[in-house]
């Protein structure tokens, strides 16, 4: 939890960006596994969590834009749940180190709001990512399902995009915090990959760094041999000499700030001369990238100048040909890095994803692409000094997506498809690390540095004990 202080200006400036009429804003509730009281680890809505910092289930809480009146809605436990948790602190002592002196019962909410809709005030909400939200606005605002997301207020989604973009010093340090725990796993995983382990090895060792130190992951981690499939969860592969294994894996800490890292790193200690020269040219895109990051930059323009660099590395080695600019524009690119570059990062790891990209990461001006390609690149706007943004470019070569390429005769002029055919079953390799932008740096690495480049992770592999 950040000061006091922090939690009253954020609702401040929240206040100032918005007009007239009530804010909404939901906490979550506990959700039952397979039944009731078998629930999932507790995760606080994290725009509830911005501005109101209480990490408590089964809250809501309003601002009156007009009398600037605060009021958090909620329950202290019953003795039925103190049997059986324990007691926790007071709803109203917790909602005063937030700066709220405005509490009442959860089960005044729904009349609070009827009175105020009978009054023709409007109830600013944000769109619903889970069911029993959609059901409370429902009975609450006697809004259709079908019709809450288009009534959802965009002047609330613009505002609170607005406020999360822009880190605070307090923000940056927990952030880091959550990204050294992320370095250790990822050394967790350097160490552990050897011959006759199992991707589940590494994925519990590293998923037991994270819950050694008390803290959580911010999604479930990657650990894998087949590296070109980008959001790959299966784990029952066994290393062997000659695999690469890409980890892509995060810490969520007590405050909810995420980290989010990946590396690629070769079983055999050692990358196979064409495992290295891909590797580089993975290298060199996120070199550029990184160089390129400043304020008032648009990423998608780094995004455009990484796709340029990896096609200018594919050229040279022979999996693409003709003119790199050209190939872009064409989209052939797209054959071998069909994701984008990176994302905004914070109180979740594709940070306010659940607001809409468009909102987040462009801008009534800047549309977000639908192309292949283009439509996963979630932040394309112009950089700001106080973001905090991932880079990860990635070389992905898909068998699936080779046939397919090849049956509609696409990027004939770019692609060497007679050779391509030699490594359909190369895998993938992505690098990710996390940056805060800055007038003087461009783009500052956060947390503790890993190995990155080629020589420094064979070096790492070779040095440390498997253990």
């Amino acid at each position: 939890m950040f000061s006091t202080e922090e939690y009253i200006a954020r609702r401040a400036k929240l206040k100032e960006l918005m007009g007239s009429g009530l804010v909404l804003l939901m906490g979550n509730e506990e959700v039952g596994i397979n039944f009731e009281d078998n629930v999932y680890p507790f995760r606080q809505d994290s725009s509830f969590l911005y501005f109101f910092g209480i990490q408590t289930n089964g809250l809501a809480a309003i601002i009156d834009l007009e009398s600037g009146e605060e009021l958090i809605f909620g329950d202290d436990p019953s003795i039925d749940h103190i049997v059986f948790s324990g007691p926790i602190e007071s709803l109203q002592s917790q909602a005063a180190k937030v700066g709220v002196t405005h509490v009442k019962s959860g089960t005044n909410l729904s009349d609070y709001l009827g009175e105020a809709v009978s009054k023709g005030k409007k109830v600013h909400y944000l769109p619903p990512y889970r069911a029993e939200h959609a059901l409370k606005l429902t009975d609450w605002l006697h809004v259709p399902t079908s019709k809450l997301k288009e009534q959802s207020s965009t002047e609330l989604i613009k505002a609170i995009v607005q406020l999360r973009t822009i880190k605070s010093e307090a923000e940056v340090v927990e952030i880091e915090k959550a990204l050294n725990v992320t370095v250790d796993m990822h050394y967790k995983a350097m160490e552990m990959a050897q011959p006759s382990i199992k991707e589940s090895d590494v994925y519990g060792a590293v998923s037991q760094i994270a819950l050694a130190k008390g803290v959580g992951t911010s999604f479930p981690p990657i650990v894998t041999i087949n590296g070109q499939i980008l959001h790959n969860h299966y784990r029952g592969n066994e290393l062997k000499e000659g695999d690469m294994l890409l980890c892509d894996c995060g810490a969520e800490i007590a405050s909810g700030y995420a980290g989010d890292l990946t590396r690629t790193f070769p079983v055999s200690k050692k990358f196979s001369k064409d495992q290295k020269e891909i590797y580089n040219i993975v290298f060199e895109a996120y070199s550029t990238a990184v160089a390129l990051l400043k304020p008032g930059r648009l990423f998608l323009d780094v995004h455009l100048a990484a796709c340029e660099k990896i096609v200018e590395g594919l050229i040279a080695f022979g999996l693409m040909k003709g003119n790199a600019k050209e190939a872009v524009a064409e989209g052939a690119h797209t054959m071998f890095f069909q994701c984008g570059l990176g994302h905004m990062l914070g109180l979740d790891v594709h940070d306010m994803e659940n607001l809409g990209e468009q909102y987040v990461g462009y801008t009534d001006t800047l549309e977000q692409r639908t192309d292949f390609g283009f439509r996963s690149l979630r932040l394309g706007r112009a950089l700001e000094e106080g973001m905090v943004v991932t880079v990860e470019p990635g070389i992905y070569i898909i068998p699936e997506l080779i046939d397919l390429r090849k049956k509609e005769g696409k990027y004939l002029d770019f692609v060497n498809y007679a050779m391509l055919e030699k490594y359909r079953d190369f895998g993938g390799i992505r690098i990710e690390d996390v940056f805060l932008i800055t007038p003087e740096e461009g783009g500052r690495l956060l947390g503790n540095r890993l190995p990155s480049s080629a020589a420094e992770i064979e070096e790492f592999m070779v040095s440390h004990q498997r253990l």
